[in-house]
């Protein structure tokens, strides 16, 4: 037996919780197949198996959360072993590594036998990715990414379903479980085992389960183990990346109306002779009389009554707030307020988006901006510093790393592009756009958040002009960038609709002056207000 112990999934993480599952006990798995999605302080990673080996017990649930070096599940090597000495000659690899069959054949398949190849590299891929797939009965493993390192997208998994000739493949089990009308009636039974029944039509237009994973946020998960309720169970018609989603008063609209059923199969039992209920007749009669009402008026009731609703703090949500509060209370913040004039910027994109299509790459005005930083932080190296206060010490920084502040369902993370001053437009446009994405996607690597030296905020994409934007501490600049758009200005007298940028700057008072942070604002502007200064 390999008791696999939960590695350090990150620098200096001491815990991840379990986010979900994509295994099974009685699964037979290979080295590098993922096992699970745990979510840190930082991010979502996978957590890829050690060994090939069949699943004999997970040690957490989703939800959960699990120390580095506990067990969080155990592989039986030796019977992954067995499997395969009792697999015909025929269906295995040959000597030089090379299989000879595919999960295209007529025969058990991969997902039967666990009879894989280990791969000689790891799969850079995302869980939802690796999701795709599994549905899409793709072997991820034989895919180039063309993703950024190499990582396979959706687009390549859909890609390589699409040029795929072979038949259709054999129902796994799983699939069997969900449409199969023996596979149904035994979950029927299993639900019986444990007094759960099926709901009656829900009145919330959502249409009764019949699935085998359901997607839910830990707290979710908290109210569904209070209740004794199975997730997948419970009717939705919420979904999230295409999967199924269950919120908290789902479960405890489901939950009330398994009780009032229940209610109502006793009285009925108790009418007629064969149950054993210390319930009056009358008591019994206007309880099975209203069961349905109760049902459905309850659930309503307890989706208006719910004052407060509780989720754990903790994840990346507990790490923002942590830093922010460290930011906040440790560095006096200054801030300087100012309005760029935007002609010229608006001009150069839209004179170089067609070049930008052309090269597939989405032109935003946010890459303009952090050349336009990069070039004007040379002459203002307090901005792009930090203050080492054991040592008594400011640290200028000689490279221009800039982080980019992106607001994700899970808060507000900073992924970092390194060495801007040295990058072309298009180049940065394309790296911003893979972060962005792979930020709200929770799929960045801990490291990809790391090493900023100055960070930009761009809250004018949701609206408003100017805000008091928190330092990224230790750093001790930040930039926040308002809505572009025409406003009235005046020239030569003359009232006009201009195009201008409002800029938020705050600083870290003790080692910027205001002064400084005013004529950083001051040179930034001749840049965006033209930037072909840019090419000096």
């Amino acid at each position: 037996m390999f008791e696999y112990e939960l590695p350090d999934v990150g620098e200096g993480v001491a815990e991840g919780e379990i986010v979900a599952w994509h295994v099974e006990p009685g699964d037979h798995v290979s080295e590098d197949e993922v096992l699970a999605d745990v979510e840190t302080d930082k991010a979502v990673v996978d957590l890829p198996a050690p060994v090939d080996g069949v699943v004999q017990e997970l040690h957490a649930d989703p939800g959960d959360m699990a120390a580095v070096g506990s067990v969080v599940v155990t592989i039986d090597t030796d019977a992954d072993a067995g499997s395969a000495d009792e697999t015909p000659a025929g269906d295995v690899g040959s000597t030089d590594g090379t299989a000879t069959s595919d999960a295209g054949s007529d025969g058990p398949g991969v997902d039967e036998v666990g009879d894989v190849d280990t791969p000689e590299k790891r799969v850079f891929a995302p869980p939802n990715v690796r999701r795709l797939a599994r549905e899409l009965d793709v072997a991820i493993e034989t895919i180039e990414g063309s993703g950024p390192s190499g990582r396979v997208t959706e687009g390549d998994v859909r890609a390589a379903a699409e040029s795929d000739d072979e038949p259709e493949p054999a129902v796994t089990p799983a699939e069997s479980a969900a449409t199969d009308d023996t596979a149904t009636t035994e979950n029927g039974q299993r639900r019986s085992a444990v007094s759960r029944r099926e709901p009656a039509e829900p009145t919330n237009g959502a249409k009764p389960a019949d699935r085998d994973r359901t997607l839910a946020v830990p707290a979710t998960r908290g109210v569904a183990r209070e209740l004794d309720v199975a997730l997948d169970e419970v009717p939705t018609d919420k979904s999230r990346d295409g999967e199924p989603f269950v919120e908290p008063e789902d479960v405890r609209a489901y939950a009330e109306a398994q009780q009032s059923a229940q209610t109502a199969d006793a009285a009925t039992a108790a009418d007629a002779g064969t149950a054993d209920t210390d319930t009056t007749a009358a008591e019994t009669a206007a309880t099975a009389e209203t069961a349905t009402d109760s049902a459905t008026a309850g659930a309503e009731s307890t989706d208006r009554g719910e004052a407060v609703t509780r989720e754990p703090y903790r994840g990346v949500r507990q790490t923002i707030g942590e830093a922010m509060a460290e930011s906040a209370y440790t560095a006096p913040h200054a801030s300087h307020h100012d309005a760029a004039p935007a002609e010229g910027l608006v001009d150069a994109r839209e004179r170089l988006k067609p070049r930008a299509e052309e090269a597939g790459v989405h032109l935003t005005y946010m890459p303009f901006v952090m050349k336009a930083v990069a070039a004007v932080l040379p002459d203002y190296p307090a901005m792009n510093a930090q203050l080492d206060e054991e040592r008594g010490e400011i640290l200028y920084h000689n490279r221009y790393h800039i982080g980019v502040a992106v607001a994700t369902d899970a808060g507000l993370m900073v992924p970092v592009v390194e060495d801007v001053d040295r990058k072309g437009l298009l180049e940065i446009a394309a790296e911003v756009n893979d972060l962005v994405e792979r930020a709200r996607a929770r799929e960045l690597a801990p490291e990809e958040f790391q090493g900023s030296t100055f960070t930009i905020t761009n809250f004018g994409a949701i609206g408003g002009e100017y805000a008091t934007p928190i330092l990224n501490y230790p750093e001790t600049g930040i930039l926040g960038l308002g809505e572009l758009q025409q406003r009235p200005v005046v020239e030569d007298g003359e009232v006009v609709a201009r195009h201008t940028l409002p800029l938020s700057v705050s600083i870290d008072h003790r080692v910027v002056d205001g002064a400084v942070s005013a004529g950083f604002c001051n040179d930034l502007k001749t840049y965006l207000d033209d930037p072909i200064h840019l090419l000096l």
